[in-house]
């Protein structure tokens, strides 16, 4: 019974602690496309979110205080390079790439 009842408070607490609000970074994740077209500005991201860059997409910047992970796929699944804040990354014109934040 006790054994029961460990695990039932085990698994109401991961409930708990999962369903927790997502915060957003502060700052904004800018993404440079071409000389042509404005920057695309995503201010304060949630956290978990994911974003599909733009086609023409080519330099994404980290002015959040959180870390960003830019992934090599639409949906933020598969591998990434994580963007420390203040940094940027090459993201090669494809439409193709998505990032996330942590």
């Amino acid at each position: 019974m006790r054994v029961l009842s460990t695990a039932f408070a085990l698994a109401l607490g991961a409930a708990l602690l999962g369903a927790a609000p997502a915060h957003a970074a502060t700052g904004e994740v800018v993404v440079f496309t071409t000389e042509f077209e404005d920057l695309m500005r995503y201010p304060d991201p949630a956290s978990g979110s994911c974003t599909v860059l733009p086609r023409t997409a080519h330099v994404l910047v980290n002015l959040t205080d959180a870390e960003v992970t830019m992934h090599a796929g639409r949906g933020c699944f598969g591998p990434g390079v994580t963007v420390s804040p203040d940094r940027g990354w090459h993201a090669p014109p494809s439409g193709l790439f998505s990032f996330s934040v942590a």
